[in-house]
């Protein structure tokens, strides 16, 4: 039997229990999150929106994973279900090397500390973030108690991903460190091997090549077994330094910008970004007109890594004026949210096809949830801001 025929066994076979689970940690999230300090608060709650375990069942066959070749092909094992999924054979450059007889090295690729070893296996950067594997090994873990995640927009996109929390900086060529997303997106091998992958997003368009330095100082992971318990984030969490210094270079193909410059009211929407596997919508609003400059943002973080970009303008005194922006495709699907931070709104392509794009922003929150409830043809549309069709071809 293949990979796939036995995930998507597994997956019908699961799927009933979802929602009972879902409800079960969302609820006990919601009130307990916050306390776990090393938990970003969107991060965190976007790993709340649906969990299910699959430790007891028997899908972590040791003969299987041992027939997976993992270190430089983890795009291959994972691609079809990460939230920035699709197919990444021709984009990604694998970082591991291989000797005369064949045999990978990954000794410039890997470190160790209390017992985790953790490996960079393959990168990709398309100008605006870097994609990369990893694989994280653990002799006395046992990551098959994580639980699984939805990564699709609607829990009828039947794609779901364990996840993995991670702590530290990353900085690129010499650039100012920024925080590292706190979960990442993957699946289980057995019982001491996970493979997942981040992503890092560059404040401005990065071009040419360059390294990517990593600096964790914590893993951790949830489990499956303590959802009864009061607090179950990151239950498994090790605290440690795993440093890491990976090459990457820009992969211009597929890779386009549209030039927009439409201005409703105060928002005006710069440009639209359209790569193999996400959409970036750039933006300004009135409070983005005081730059916050990465040693500003630096400095506050230091202090609280958990600020959100409109907390860092209220403790400056600054006013800050959100955008909550929404994208489609031709056919009406929605795209998959990221955070949406000051003057950018990321979204996953998640293999949907991308010829036109509409683009809604708007500045109350309730009406873009209720035009993401509603679809692309919600009684709400004229209430954004801006509403704008985009060819993206």
């Amino acid at each position: 039997m293949t990979d796939e025929k036995l995930d998507q066994i597994l997956k019908q076979a699961l799927a009933p229990e979802i929602c009972d689970t879902e409800t079960k940690v969302q609820r006990r999230r919601k009130g307990n999150m916050k306390k776990f300090n090393k938990i970003g608060k969107g991060i965190a709650a976007a790993m709340a929106v649906a969990i299910i375990g699959v430790g007891g069942l028997g899908y972590f066959n040791p003969v299987l994973a041992a027939k997976i070749p993992l270190i430089g092909r983890i795009f291959e094992k994972i691609e079809n279900d990460v939230k920035y999924s699709g197919d990444y054979t021709d984009k990604s450059s694998i970082l591991t090397n291989e000797d005369s007889e064949g045999n990978l090295d990954t000794s410039e690729y890997s470190v160790s500390d209390k017992g985790i070893t953790l490996t960079a296996s393959e990168i990709y950067c398309d100008g605006y973030s870097i994609f990369f594997t990893v694989n994280i090994e653990a002799e006395d873990a046992d990551f098959t108690h994580i639980p699984k995640h939805y990564t699709g927009k609607h829990v009828t996109d039947n794609s779901t991903a364990s996840g993995f929390y991670i702590n530290g900086n990353w900085s690129a060529e010499g650039n100012s460190w920024n925080q590292l997303e706190n979960t990442f997106d993957g699946e289980v091998i057995d019982a001491h091997t996970f493979a997942g992958m981040l992503k890092v997003d560059f404040a401005e368009k990065f071009e040419g090549s360059g390294e990517l330095s990593l600096n964790v100082n914590g893993l951790g992971y949830d489990d499956d077994r303590m959802l009864d318990s009061e607090d179950i984030s990151a239950s498994h969490w090790t605290d440690g330094s795993w440093d890491l210094v990976l090459p990457f270079e820009v992969n211009e193909t597929d890779v386009k910008t549209i030039e927009v410059g439409e201005t409703r009211g105060n928002v005006t929407l710069n440009d639209v970004v359209v790569s193999p596997y996400q959409v970036i919508v750039h933006t300004t609003t009135p409070g983005e007109q005081r730059e916050l400059t990465d040693d500003r943002r630096e400095k506050l973080l230091s202090k609280n890594p958990d600020l959100t970009d409109a907390e860092m303008y209220e403790i400056l005194g600054w006013s800050y004026e959100p955008c909550y922006t929404i994208v489609f495709n031709q056919d009406g699907e929605i795209l998959y949210p990221d955070m949406e931070t000051a003057g950018r709104a990321g979204f996953a392509v998640q293999g949907k096809e991308i010829k036109n794009l509409h683009i809604f922003i708007f500045d109350n929150m309730d009406d873009c949830t209720q035009m993401e409830d509603e679809g692309l043809s919600s009684s709400i549309v004229d209430k954004a801001v801006i509403a704008a069709e985009i060819c993206a071809e």
